[in-house]
């Protein structure tokens, strides 16, 4: 029995397809029996940008068998909607972890790009911020959007400013993904595909316009699914994501994964301090100061007091 080494590019639950390592032949594929999702409480073993290693069952039907799953170099995953005390994996091996947000039309808010920002700190992966849909701010959103990207910027998160109307940002956005797997994520209809779209529109990725009635999305991605832009360039097109879970997280450990109070540990006076209404509070001190943004410390305020948080 040959093993031929393949990547995940999409997964539909049951079903992988698999560009096979050798000519880059795509394998519909399926699982050898019942697997271990490596030690993870999740309710699929296998995410797309997994390399897993697959026989080829029936050549003429274009069938596989994945017999193993190779080891991960990092995951990214959120809170199961069916199973709460599961996680479901929406990608691996990436290189960066890039949200797309806009400030209108419709509204990200500020939460959820800090609730991303930290869930994407705990697996340790690079997170980006894209602010989209610049030709629909006026000059005040404009304003309020260069506070957002200084602060952020601040934090150590890379930040732009893009738009497909005016093809402005898009070389930069381009540039920040060339030679990277990149998982792309945001709420329905910020503009994930279209934006690819104008960057490599023989991918010709599906979109939706956003519905005016809701002012939110339409979901046009159902599961996960990995395209290739050019040689080495690969984004994982995640599904709109109403709320990003921080699964499996202690409450203690929330803060760790906010740069400006990682910075702060150990300067409290009590070591389990919570930052929340203990005497002596570093982190508490600095936002009054002015040294943490008070948009920041709500977000950790609201994460730590989340029932999805507590163990």
């Amino acid at each position: 029995m040959e093993l031929v080494r393949g990547l995940v590019l999409r997964s539909t639950g049951s079903w992988y397809d698999v560009r096979d390592s050798r000519d880059g032949h795509i394998w519909q594929c399926r699982l050898k029996g019942k697997f271990k999702a490596l030690g993870l409480k999740v309710t699929n073993p296998i995410a797309v940008g997994d390399y897993v290693r697959f026989e080829a069952e029936d050549e003429t039907q274009n069938f596989g068998i994945i017999h193993e799953i190779m080891p991960r170099e990092n995951y990214v995953v959120r809170r199961s909607v069916h199973k709460t005390a599961h996680a479901h994996l929406i990608a691996a091996n990436v290189d960066q972890a890039i949200l797309i947000a806009t400030l209108v039309f419709p509204r990200t808010s500020l939460g959820f790009i800090d609730r991303f920002l930290v869930a994407i700190e705990s697996f340790r992966i690079p997170g980006v911020l894209i602010f989209n849909k610049q030709d629909l701010l006026n000059d005040d959103m404009i304003d309020f959007q260069s506070e957002l990207m200084a602060l952020y910027e601040s934090l150590g998160y890379t930040c732009m400013a893009t738009t497909a109307v005016s093809e402005e940002g898009l070389e930069d956005f381009a540039a920040l993904l060339k030679g990277k797997v990149s998982l792309l994520s945001g709420h329905s209809g910020v503009g994930k595909s279209t934006l690819v779209n104008a960057i490599a529109p023989n991918l010709d990725i599906k979109t939706q316009e956003v519905s005016t009635f809701a002012n939110k999305g339409v979901h046009t991605t159902t599961f996960a699914e990995m395209f290739e832009l050019e040689p080495g360039t690969f984004i994982i097109d995640s599904p709109g994501i109403k709320e990003l879970g921080l699964s499996d997280m202690k409450q203690e450990e929330i803060s760790h994964y906010f740069p400006e109070m990682r910075d702060l540990l150990n300067q409290c006076r009590f070591n389990n301090c919570q930052h929340i209404n203990e005497p002596g509070c570093a982190v508490k001190d600095a936002v009054s100061e002015g040294n943490i943004a008070i948009s920041r410390y709500e977000s950790y305020l609201s994460m730590v007091g989340g029932a999805d948080n507590r163990k």
